[in-house]
């Protein structure tokens, strides 16, 4: 779809692909009402107000398809800011087709994914930062992401970039008409103020990259690796954790054979959980694999839970298990399971291990557990007021406006020619500019949108 090439309008179902009570349908550009009109029985939705809904028929000639209700939105008062209709009718799939089948026999065609949201930035809905955040918001996993999403959707971050962008254009301006007037040696614009703007700019755009970390938690939840000798109570955890049994639980060692990845919130944080095979020296070749791919997963992992059988663990054994997850440098928890069948002497020997009793199985201790964890993951940090970036390609744009602006200080400390500050200036508002997309291009929208779900 080229950029200013609004003469189709398109439909798509805007609710998820399956059987439920009721689908959306929607339709965008300026047949959207005549075309569900030809196939509406009820009011005329010609001579309906916006904003208004409106209950008839969709019928194919005299052959009722469905009883549904229909929203009106005219002019650019809609999400895409182009006349828009959505059609509420019965979940059946088979309903959804026949209805958008007519449709596009009417003149409509399928949206491609994310065209409508992609038609309301173009349109001047918002830019283009805010309008990635509405595929964040639909894909925030817990609390924390929503907030995040809702905030940049709303143009929080945008406003940040728009600021920064516009204090640099200033002095831009000005090194331009310098070259303007050539060999004449003016001077518009101070270089120890440019060279402080610059300073400020860089301790802003600093945070904004540093935050990427706390961001990239925030959107795709915290890697955290269950892991331990077999039959320590692994699985069992999980399933405490997620209060359902999605993990085989066996007497039976060496059952887990894979990893089982589940998303929990705790304190409105995402986890991603990875329950994995047992950590044993094993001759059964399907089981050895399990075993490398755990050690796989602990490597990546931002947070180890490292379960113990306190009645079959040598402290000796929770020595070695303690230095060797000292050495992988990745955050960890000693989780010390099957302690309700512990004597109290057993429970004071390991008092100098920083163990977290627990019975995965009871369920014992399990709330002082969640708490740990948020604490050991510095949750309070992921709760933050401040702008978080969250999307790879606006970090991959701070990342290079930071170089063309350092570039721009060493060139002035170097008494370079005033062409290639203003290169090294201008480069640094272009890469500004990718993130609200007050610079693109087709092919950066294209590849923008194409990841949004169709009829979004």
């Amino acid at each position: 779809m080229h950029s200013s090439d609004f003469s189709d309008t398109i439909v798509a179902l805007a609710t998820p692909q399956g059987v439920g009570a009721l689908a959306i349908i929607r339709l965008s550009g300026n047949q959207s009402i005549s075309i569900v009109n030809s196939v509406f029985k009820g009011k005329d939705l010609r001579k309906a107000d916006s904003h208004t809904l409106h209950f008839g028929t969709i019928r194919d000639n005299n052959r009722i398809i469905d009883e549904v209700l229909i929203s009106v939105f005219k002019g650019t008062s809609s999400f895409t800011k182009e006349e828009s209709i959505e059609i509420s009718c019965h979940g059946s799939m088979l309903i959804v087709k026949e209805i958008i089948k007519l449709l596009i026999a009417q003149g409509g065609r399928l949206a491609k994914p994310g065209e409508f949201t992609q038609r309301a930035f173009l349109h001047g809905k918002f830019d283009l930062a805010q309008a990635e955040a509405v595929a964040d918001l639909i894909h925030a996993g817990s609390e924390a992401a929503r907030k995040t999403a809702l905030d940049q959707m709303r143009g929080g971050f945008s406003k940040d970039i728009k600021l920064l962008r516009k204090e640099l254009i200033h002095f831009a301006s000005m090194i331009e008409l310098e070259l303007d007037f050539g060999e004449e040696e003016v001077e518009f614009a101070d270089r120890d103020q440019l060279k402080e703007l610059i300073s400020k700019l860089l301790v802003k755009i600093n945070a904004l990259i540093n935050s990427f970390d706390i961001g990239n938690v925030l959107k795709n939840g915290v890697p955290t690796v269950i892991a331990g000798k077999p039959n320590a109570g692994k699985s069992t955890l999980l399933n405490a954790l997620l209060k359902e049994d999605k993990a085989i639980v066996s007497e039976i060692a060496g059952t887990t054979r894979d990893t089982i990845e589940d998303e929990i919130n705790l304190g409105g944080v995402s986890f991603r959980f990875i329950d994995t095979a047992g950590l044993r020296d094993t001759t059964d070749t399907i089981e050895a694999m399990g075993v490398a791919r755990a050690k796989e997963q602990m490597e990546k992992a931002s947070l180890i839970l490292y379960m113990l059988d306190l009645t079959s663990e040598s402290t000796k054994d929770i020595s070695a298990v303690t230095s060797d997850l000292q050495n992988q440098a990745i955050p960890y928890l000693l989780i010390g399971n099957k302690a309700d069948l512990l004597t109290k002497k057993q429970v004071d020997a390991l008092k100098d291990f920083d163990i977290n009793f627990l019975s995965a199985k009871l369920g014992n201790g399990l709330k002082e557990l969640e708490d740990t964890i948020l604490e050991k993951v510095n949750a309070k940090a992921l709760q933050t007021t401040d702008t978080v970036v969250t999307n790879l390609r606006h970090h991959q744009q701070l990342l290079l406006t930071k170089e063309s602006l350092e570039a721009v200080i060493k060139g002035i400390d170097n008494g370079i020619s005033n062409d290639f500050v203003a290169q090294d200036i201008r480069h640094a508002l272009h890469h500004l500019g990718e993130i609200t997309g007050e610079i693109s291009t087709d092919d950066l929208l294209e590849n923008i949108f194409r990841k949004f779900c169709i009829g979004k």
